[in-house]
């Protein structure tokens, strides 16, 4: 995969893959496949379409946004906190509550976002700088921003790559027969999940994914831990709180432990604040937002990645551009667009060149579409619960597209069926590699 970029560690999809593991891992880099989507165009040739001001962060549209962000969401806060107590009525106090939660939220969601492009060298030219404000904002939301960042970064080096991805990988046929405790033969005979049940594991999904996935690193595989030694103790082991933790180099201690006081740091300003409002104020404003905060990334992240049309790969025919262009781009909405500055709307592109700030995702997802053709993947049509409910109930575990072919030559593809036990640790889908 050919490109003029600079090698950085903040900038990580524009540089051979060989350059991108040799930047984070404590092993010798691995040469993987590079570059193509098919025999008609290179990451290379996307690049050439883009302009190039799409690559270069602006400081004026990258501080107007953090700063609207934190103006709309302080006066959210500041109008729940003054007026929404005045109402009379118990039931209009409530359902006042509950929007300014929702909205609060989407709000929050939005200062994840610019955050999470700071890990990426997408909120300025200087990676002190990125790093300052990426670790202020995801420590106020509850984020390890290193930690995280170092975990993501392998997730978009190995997007949908069925040995190292991070992120929803999938179990095979068989691994999912085993986890239903049934015969092969016997798999597509199982009833479906009853609908209330269906909905009851994607609320549990919703609510405690993103909090247990930094915690145990759930949907990954082994071959996602930067540590070829991981140590034993558990979950903790594979947690992206533990400076020792397998995901990390050893290196990296450091900077997990700032992650860590970051938290940290969050947790007391949040327990001082309840000495000053009172808990429930503290509930009501913080926490009702954050949970809402959870449940987008979780979602987001979710609808990206598992789709009954877009594929994952087997490491023998995963390359850098295949696994990144098998993601989807999805609507949310006003807030999606608006609040959460596109992060679902223009994910492809984000996945080709996560360097791309958020406010040329739009220029840049149209220069490329025209090249990519068939391979550029969309779903805005259908509501956000539509989208939900077909992927969970749908993409259960995958299955090649030609079982005959040779691994190299094929593609897996979703089934659907009703849902594996909870997953409480890494290492349950995917391949294990030895």
């Amino acid at each position: 995969m050919s490109s003029t970029m600079t090698t950085t560690m903040t900038s990580i999809t524009e540089v051979p893959i060989e350059n991108l593991e040799a930047n984070y891992t404590s092993h010798p880099a691995e040469l993987v496949k590079g570059g193509e989507v098919n025999s008609k165009y290179t990451t290379q040739d996307l690049r050439n379409a883009i302009p190039d001001y799409c690559f270069k962060p602006s400081y004026f549209w990258s501080f107007f946004y953090l700063i609207r962000d934190l103006i709309v969401s302080s006066s959210l806060m500041y109008g729940a906190y003054t007026y929404i107590p005045q109402i009379e009525v118990p039931l209009a106090r409530y359902i006042a509550w509950a929007a300014y939660g929702y909205v609060q939220g989407q709000q929050m969601t939005g200062l994840w976002v610019i955050g999470h492009e700071c890990g990426h060298g997408g909120f300025s030219t200087n990676d002190y700088l990125n790093d300052t404000m990426g670790w202020i904002l995801h420590s106020t939301l509850l984020t390890p921003y290193f930690s995280w960042q170092s975990s993501h970064r392998r997730h978009h080096i190995y997007a949908n790559n069925l040995a190292k991805d991070h992120n929803y990988v999938p179990p095979q046929k068989g691994k999912y027969a085993t986890l239903m405790g049934v015969d092969l033969e016997h798999l597509e005979d199982m009833a479906e999940d009853s609908p209330i049940y269906t909905f009851a594991r994607i609320i549990l999904q919703q609510l405690v994914g993103f909090p247990w996935y930094l915690t145990a690193n759930i949907t990954a595989t082994q071959g996602s831990l930067a540590n070829k030694n991981p140590p034993s103790k558990y979950p903790l082991g594979n947690s992206h709180f533990l400076p020792t933790s397998a995901l990390f180099r050893p290196e990296e201690w450091h900077l997990i432990l700032a992650s860590d006081i970051g938290i940290g740091l969050t947790a007391a300003g949040l327990w001082y604040a309840s000495t000053i409002v009172g808990s429930e104020a503290v509930l009501l404003l913080y926490v009702m937002p954050y949970l809402w905060v959870n449940h987008w990334i979780v979602a987001i992240t979710y609808l990206h990645h598992t789709h009954p049309d877009v594929p994952k790969y087997e490491p023998e025919a995963w390359t850098f551009l295949k696994g990144a262009t098998a993601t989807i781009d999805r609507n949310l909405g006003f807030g999606g667009k608006h609040l959460m500055h596109n992060i679902a709307d223009f994910h492809v592109i984000h996945h080709i060149f996560s360097r791309i700030p958020q406010y040329y995702a739009e220029e840049a997802t149209k220069a490329i579409m025209p090249l990519l053709g068939d391979s550029y993947h969309a779903d805005k049509q259908r509501s956000f619960w539509g989208c939900m409910w077909e992927s969970f109930t749908q993409c259960q575990y995958v299955v090649p597209d030609n079982p005959a072919a040779k691994p190299e030559n094929r593609a897996m593809y979703y089934k659907g069926g009703p849902s594996p036990p909870i997953e409480i640790s890494m290492g349950r889908a995917g391949l294990k590699l030895e």
